[in-house]
């Protein structure tokens, strides 16, 4: 799976516009519309980055309900 179609399902697997999911994770929208549209490349790490963070997220609010 390509860089663009995986960061574009993480956004999507938490139901997050891209002006949404910019604000949660602090990258500017319009990186964020040329990752997913292909015209640029993040490096490697970022989509696990990005999934390890919304893994945390979602083990931080089940164990708190």
């Amino acid at each position: 799976m390509d860089t663009a179609t995986k960061i574009k399902e993480l956004r999507e697997s938490i139901n997050m516009t891209r002006k949404e999911f910019s604000e949660h994770t602090g990258i500017p929208v319009r990186t964020l519309e040329d990752w997913e549209a292909a015209r640029r490349n993040p490096p490697e790490y970022i989509p696990r980055l990005i999934a390890y963070q919304l893994k945390y997220e979602e083990l931080v609010k089940e164990r708190g309900e």
